[in-house]
């Protein structure tokens, strides 16, 4: 007669294959999963309640430590909220540099995936290809907000500032001589913008190399291969999004769907799976990393070509320049009353979701005419993809948890806020 092995097991919080602080409380029959109950919480830090005490340009950084592999996305959706209320207008060229931006998180946000997800799963060297490039990207936020992570560059009414003309430059070390130094300064020469195009026109090699070491990997397809299947209708009734929804077959994508800013005007395409398995998923994310390039190329040749304004000119909304500020007294009151009291946004309510890198994130915001938030919800994608967890697990083996866990690409600062 068979023994039945029942055993109830702790993964996580400090499992380094749990991404963040996720607590999953495993039923075991032996080694396979009968039940997996998420527990969340221990990373709850208020979000939502706390923008309602604090005044709207003053809760943006907070968008920043949701995800805080995807900043300015969260940041995005927040001003898109703030803008539909206020019905302030973006300037052409802030609304090219937010999505430029937005598809550069995306990449970003990828990059750890891929490399975090291969390094679950046993393959240690794409985590550091991923790195090198992440740290070029990682760049790019400092050169434009001077923090490489926290970034808060968009804001209500456009971004913080214009790119900037030049790029920091690595300067002569003990470790390294002037030649190393020249070699690693040879793309950083010219503008943001210079850098910005050298990185797309080398990024699809690195793509190709990523592959190269797992697409036809044959423990990678053994450990992805029909693990985690979701079908369509039921990654609909689930409330998936993103890649976990476009890897089930259902082509689903907000910046094609629905546009916002000026993805309408852009030139790529949504990547689909079929089978809604783990290696499914995996492969449309890396065609996202793909498309994104090609958007990121778009907008750096129109804004090389298209100089102007990169905030809106309503003051009640936007602070005036520094030079403004200084030198007049009416834009000195402005930025006073912008940074003490805040903006005041009418009466109303809106949702504004940006297509997020792991999904729709959404902001619900209701405005009782004062200068803070009356209430603001925020739809998280990983929190309906946490949710799918246990269907997902079901039947699969412990290793398994790691690979659908990897899979779904969650960072805890959303799921708890």
């Amino acid at each position: 007669m068979a023994n039945i092995r029942n055993y109830t097991l702790n993964f996580g919080p400090q499992h380094p294959a749990a991404h963040g602080v996720l607590r999953l409380v495993l039923e075991l029959d032996g080694e396979v999963i009968e039940r997996a109950d998420p527990h969340i919480g221990l990373l709850h830090r208020g979000t939502e309640k706390l923008a309602e005490t604090r005044t709207f340009i003053q809760s943006l950084p907070y968008m920043d430590r949701l995800d805080y592999v995807s900043m300015m996305c969260n940041e995005h959706a927040y001003c898109l909220a703030i803008e539909k209320l206020t019905g302030v207008d973006v300037p052409l060229r802030a609304q090219y540099i937010r999505v430029m931006f937005a598809e550069i998180t995306r990449v970003l946000n990828h990059l750890l995936w891929i490399g975090a997800h291969a390094i679950d799963i046993g393959a240690m060297t794409v985590f550091l290809y991923a790195f090198r490039e992440r740290e070029d990207l990682m760049d790019c936020y400092e050169a434009v907000s001077g923090a490489r992570m926290h970034a808060a560059y968009f804001r209500p009414g456009g971004v913080y500032r214009d790119l900037p003309d030049t790029m920091p430059q690595y300067k002569a070390s003990k470790i390294r001589n002037a030649k190393a130094i020249a070699e690693l300064n040879a793309n950083r020469q010219g503008s943001l913008l210079d850098f910005i195009d050298d990185f797309a026109n080398r990024f699809p090699k690195c793509v190709d190399d990523y592959e190269t070491l797992l697409t036809d990997n044959r423990i990678w397809k053994q450990r992805t291969v029909g693990i985690g299947v979701v079908t369509p209708e039921r990654a609909l009734q689930l409330g998936f999004s993103g890649p976990m929804l476009r890897g089930s077959g259902i082509e689903w994508d907000l910046r094609k769907k629905q546009p916002y800013d000026v993805y309408d005007r852009l030139d790529f395409d949504i990547p689909v799976g079929v089978n809604g398995d783990c290696y499914d998923r995996y492969l449309v994310r890396i065609e996202e990393m793909r498309q994104s390039n090609r958007i990121i190329k778009q907008c750096v040749d129109w804004l090389r070509a298209n100089p102007g304004p990169v905030i809106s000119e309503n003051h009640k909304v936007a602070p005036p320049s520094r030079d403004a500020m200084k030198s007049n007294m009416e834009e000195l009151i402005h930025h006073f009353k912008l940074f003490t009291e805040g903006m005041h946004v009418p009466e109303g309510e809106t949702y504004a979701a940006v297509e997020h890198p792991k999904g729709e994130f959404g902001i619900y915001l209701v405005s009782d005419g004062a200068n803070k938030p009356y209430r603001l919800k925020i739809r998280a994608p990983g929190y309906a993809h946490l949710a799918g967890l246990d269907e997902m697990c079901r039947g699969h083996m412990i290793a398994d948890v790691v690979a659908i866990i990897g899979t779904q690409d969650i960072v805890f600062g959303e799921i708890d806020r």
